[in-house]
């Protein structure tokens, strides 16, 4: 699968490191719908490492067939829940035509909330997220969800959006708000590491546009007092990513990345 949600899950109650998949595009060009939970264990005399990986399935206002979107873990209340935001998908049937039958636009920009342990699912609308985003970068620390950057199909922008989500888990109905701030950046398909235990993070690569990449990298942190966002000296890049056209990858977990051009 081509760019899919992926989330981390914390080791907790004896359970093992795991990993939330949703959606995606396939090199055939299918965009997938489902939610699959990957765990690795590696117990046993001989330490060998196990994956695992289970589809999960999910019931109420489930989020449709998209890719390039977002998933991640807030804790409210006692309470753990999976947000999911933005991502792109094929027009709808009822809109396509011969010329336009494989293009793909902007999901709604609903957020929607499942927990694991029910597979119970809820759309929700929120005024604030007016246009719907892709390859953006979304940062999570308790009941907030930091929503950075990010493409649209509808300006084919990227403006420098910078959203907070707040998810209180409340008995019942959950309860959601979104605060527009003031410092976000201008990028798309970025990387994203964090860089030990505590909630700090180096973003790289991306673009800046359809034909500039983003040589600049930044300083994220996330407290209890909100977001922060740093310049940060470059590395020396080597000439075959200074003058590659495309470039990709992810985290390869502490402050390290994987690159690919």
């Amino acid at each position: 699968l081509r760019c899919p949600a992926v989330c981390r899950l914390d080791p907790y109650d004896g359970l093992p490191e795991s990993y939330l998949i949703h959606g995606g595009r396939t090199p055939n060009n299918e965009i997938s719908s489902s939610l699959y939970m990957l765990t690795t264990d590696s117990r046993g005399c001989n330490r060998k490492l196990t994956l695992c990986c289970k589809e999960r399935e999910l019931v109420g206002e489930v989020p449709g067939a998209r890719y390039g979107h977002t998933m991640s873990m807030v804790q409210s209340r006692g309470k753990t829940a999976c947000v999911l935001f933005g991502g792109r998908s094929y027009m709808p049937a009822g809109e396509r035509t011969t010329e336009s039958w494989n293009s793909v636009v902007d999901c709604p920009p609903q957020v929607f909330l499942f927990d694991l342990e029910f597979g119970c699912s809820s759309a929700h609308t929120l005024p604030e997220l007016s246009d719907g985003q892709s390859f953006h970068l979304a940062l999570a620390r308790e009941d907030c969800v930091y929503i950075l950057g990010g493409h649209s199909l509808t300006s084919d922008s990227r403006p420098p959006r910078l959203f907070r989500l707040r998810v209180e888990l409340l008995q019942g109905s959950p309860l959601l708000s979104c605060d527009t701030l003031e410092t976000g950046i201008s990028i798309s398909s970025a990387m994203i590491t964090r860089t030990g235990p505590t909630h700090r993070y180096i973003i790289l690569g991306g673009y800046q546009s359809d034909s500039q990449k983003r040589m600049d990298c930044s300083t994220v942190i996330v407290n209890e007092k909100g977001i922060h966002l740093e310049p940060l000296e470059s590395p020396q890049w080597t000439p075959d990513i200074t003058h590659s056209r495309t470039w990709f990858g992810s985290s390869a977990g502490e402050g390290i990345v994987l690159l690919a051009v």
